[in-house]
């Protein structure tokens, strides 16, 4: 295994080699730096994956996952979870958690032994994606791939299938002997077949385990026949789904994932380069929704990205119509039959002891703003709103009520990666229809 520099989510990045390397601060060269210039220039128009800090140093965002440059260097990038630099043992949880959280916002679905294989957590992440989908595909094989029928269209010396009569027609003399036709042959080359050739080429030119190296290398040879796409995004929204290739479903995810994430080719040229990079305020909210789900009263639903209500509505001069202009989007939205609650969702480290007014725990105005606005259109004003934070040591039980009038409320509470909860504490008298019972969760 080739040296990986490791760091967390806000991490500088510097080609200083005089400075000391942390957890906190990564030390890359110089030309894995240019290349993290050009990559985030290219992401700019979406979303900002680093902030320039200097001529020497970039401060990376809140993106989470594994780089690596064209040099070969490769960066690891973890959840920030602690306010203070953790040791060892805790980078190791917190990859843990990451691989945890992954697997729910992407819908992926570990090997049966799921708890065993969570613990390898010394194992970086690209090589844990490739060894499911090697795992998987090697099932799948095992099981049988599934062929279908293709029309091919040859010269042959015998005639097979259908004759065509129009290009026979035009047959040169010299190749009177030869025969036009087209005929179905019974064939493993079928679109989600060459899918998951091509990402198993992709492991072998990203992989440097032995063992999955390995393993890929003999699935490739075994899979010889099968032709591989020089554009597979392209071809991933086709794949198809049904009761015939049921056994494809637990791959498909981790195949998705390569292509999309693993592609060595998304980039051209002297830049071509590796990042498997990913939100975490997406991860987050994800996890967050998916376990609640789970803890839920009868009668009761969970929305995510709710959008049915916008801040003001508008009737242009020019219009005979007024339209709505600001949609508002709460990232959860708790539906019961007598009551809706907003609940929102930030990745960010609160510090429950900054209680002054100036520091306000590390809340943002901004935020405040935000949830006062969907609390008026989504809740008429009236009732309990939630603000999910990660837990961390100075954030592990829920902040005092916050009141915005005598009817509107907001509960700042902590959620737990580890047990899958929310931190108990007064709140939950006001949300009945979420259940806290530890045990019944983890039991569903």
């Amino acid at each position: 295994m080739t040296n990986m520099i490791q760091v967390r989510e806000y991490a500088l990045l510097t080609h200083d080699t005089s400075q000391q390397a942390s957890i906190d601060l990564g030390v890359v060269s110089k030309a894995t730096f240019d290349w993290l210039l050009d990559l985030h220039a290219r992401w700019k128009n979406n979303s900002t994956l680093l902030k320039l800090q200097s001529s020497t140093s970039v401060r990376l965002e809140s993106y989470v996952g594994f780089l690596q440059s064209p040099s070969g260097e490769t960066i690891e990038i973890l959840p920030k979870t602690h306010i203070k630099q953790p040791g060892q043992q805790e980078l190791s949880k917190c990859r843990t958690r990451l691989r945890a959280m992954m697997l729910t916002a992407l819908s992926l679905k570990p090997r049966e032994a799921d708890a065993a294989l969570l613990q390898r957590s010394n194992t970086p992440l690209h090589e844990w994606i490739i060894s499911e989908f090697l795992f998987e595909l090697v099932k799948l094989v095992r099981h049988g791939l599934h062929f279908e029928y293709r029309q091919v269209e040859e010269e042959s010396r015998f005639i097979q299938g259908q004759l065509d009569i129009a290009k026979q027609s035009r047959q040169a003399p010299d190749k009177a002997t030869l025969f036009h036709i087209r005929h179905d042959v019974f064939s493993a080359n079928r679109r989600e077949n060459r899918l998951l050739k091509t990402a198993l080429e992709y492991v072998l030119n990203v992989s440097v385990s032995s063992d999955n190296w390995r393993i890929a290398n003999e699935l490739n040879h075994k899979l010889n026949e099968l032709a591989s796409y020089t554009n597979p995004i392209a071809e991933l929204p086709h794949w198809q789904s049904g009761k015939i290739m049921t056994q494809y479903n637990d791959i498909r995810p981790w195949c998705e994932l390569i292509i999309e994430k693993l592609n060595p080719n998304f980039q051209k040229g002297i830049h071509k380069g590796i990042a498997l990079l990913f939100p975490m305020e997406y991860l987050f909210e994800s996890y967050v929704a998916f376990n609640l789900r789970k803890s839920l009263t009868s009668g009761c639903s969970l929305k995510t990205q709710a959008r049915s209500c916008y801040l003001m509505s508008h009737q242009p001069d020019n219009s005979l119509l007024s339209t709505d202009w600001f949609q508002l989007k709460p990232d959860l939205l708790l539906v019961s039959p007598l009551r809706t609650y907003v609940m929102d969702t930030k990745w960010k480290l609160l510090d429950g002891q900054l209680s002054t007014t100036e520091d306000k725990y590390g809340l943002k105005q901004s935020d405040m703003y935000q949830l006062f606005a969907y609390g008026q259109k989504y809740m008429d004003g009236k009732g309990h709103m939630m603000l999910i934070y990660p837990v961390n040591e100075n954030f592990d039980s829920p902040l005092p009520c916050f009141s915005f009038d005598n009817e509107l409320h907001l509960w700042v509470v902590p959620f737990d990666l580890d047990t899958r909860q929310l931190v108990n504490g007064d709140w939950a008298h006001h949300f009945p229809d979420l259940a806290t019972n530890t045990s019944a969760i983890n039991a569903a």
